[in-house]
């Protein structure tokens, strides 16, 4: 094997190495990001598992800073009555 060939593995090695860290980093930090309160249910991926009114559907969702489902639209009713249950721990969960 070649010097050329060596550094070409060694380099694709440690490319891959770091690739891993970042996706490992990344994560952390955006289940960090997105906490979901203690006493509501989360599958294995850490989403929230509630009924969304809207769609009335059962739902696995990320909660952002603001106590938001990622689903979220400011400019339905069904949303803002589900942030405000959220809140007041009255949620319909699964």
């Amino acid at each position: 094997m070649s010097d050329g060939d060596r550094l070409a593995r060694f380099l694709r090695t440690k490319l891959q190495d770091v690739g891993r860290q970042y996706e490992e980093a990344r994560s952390e930090f955006y289940r960090g990001m997105y906490e979901p309160p203690e006493d509501l249910p989360t599958d294995n991926r850490g989403r929230v598992k509630l009924v969304c009114r809207r769609h009335a559907e059962k739902r696995a969702v990320n909660i952002d800073g603001g106590g938001r489902p990622a689903c979220y639209d400011a400019d339905h009713p069904d949303c803002e009555s589900c942030v405000e249950d959220i809140e007041a721990d009255r949620i319909e969960t699964w």
